[in-house]
């Protein structure tokens, strides 16, 4: 398939001086405290979630569709495909062991059951596989935060701010996803290639957009940078993290519990010991 029509657009900076650039801006706004870059920022930054809310995101389906007849044509799909079926199931099973592992550390802090304190986020972990956006899921979230016995205080602090910040499913599943598109493409995994990539996609996807989608647009520069990969494998990226992104949200959001009733655990400790030291 080809497009009807093109309109190039040379790109401002290359990735890497654009995913530095605004990582410095962003701390010298936290230091230097100035209201005027600081809204500007902010302006940008919600006009750049709508133009990926409201045109690329509902556009891609069409795009990921004419990638695959395309692939269906060179007679690939098939394969591809098969890996991806395997990719799913592996992603789905780390999404479980990440949570597994953030309420087993919970209930060591708070000596609690982890799984009882697991079983009430189950509202929240169906509500965000709905929604697909940690942002929308926050009244729930919160209300089953505060059920677990969150104090108030950490529960109003910690739900809104690991809305934003704590992306672990999603960052298991691009980390996934580029090791199977990697893969496909006979390109050998190494740590030297790995490691960099997993360090920068979390600084990146603290930067992702609170909307469907969003964790794989926030990735696409450090997957061309980083990893080499070309239009087809970032629109294979794109394709598996859609498939998936529900489920990978619902694992965000029911970590935000975990690390909810962790905070609440430490604060108890400190309240505790702060009489006795008096």
């Amino acid at each position: 398939m080809t497009s009807y029509f093109e309109l190039p657009m040379p790109p401002v900076f290359d990735i890497m001086t654009a995913l530095l650039l605004s990582f410095l801006i962003g701390v010298g706004i936290t230091f230097v405290k100035t209201n005027a870059l600081l809204t500007a920022s902010l302006e940008f930054k919600d006009i750049v979630s709508r133009a990926i809310q409201a045109i690329i995101i509902p556009l891609l389906p069409f795009h990921i569709a004419g990638l695959f007849m395309n692939m269906t044509q060179a007679g690939e799909v098939a394969f591809i495909l098969h890996v991806f079926i395997k990719v799913f199931a592996v992603i789905l099973l780390m999404h479980f062991v990440v949570i597994l592992c953030q309420y087993a550390f919970a209930g060591a802090v708070n000596k609690r059951n982890p799984l009882a304190l697991l079983r009430t986020m189950v509202p929240a972990y169906f509500t965000a596989l709905g929604t697909q956006s940690s942002a929308a899921t926050i009244p729930v979230t919160m209300q089953q935060v505060k059920k677990l016995g969150t104090d108030e205080e950490v529960a109003n602090f910690v739900v809104p701010l690991c809305a934003t910040i704590h992306i672990t499913g999603s960052a298991v599943t691009i980390t996934s996803v580029a090791s199977a598109i990697l893969y496909i493409y006979g390109v050998p995994l190494t740590l030297s290639t790995m490691v960099p990539f997993i360090l920068m996609l979390g600084i990146a996807m603290i930067a992702a957009p609170s909307v469907p989608g969003g964790g794989v647009m926030a990735a696409i520069g450090l997957f061309q940078s980083m990893l080499g990969f070309d239009e087809a494998m970032v629109s294979l990226a794109i394709a598996l993290y859609i498939a998936q992104d529900s489920f990978g949200t619902a694992a965000n959001v029911t970590g935000d519990g975990a690390i909810a009733q962790i905070i609440h655990g430490v604060k108890k400790k400190r309240v505790r010991q702060e009489p006795s030291a008096n």
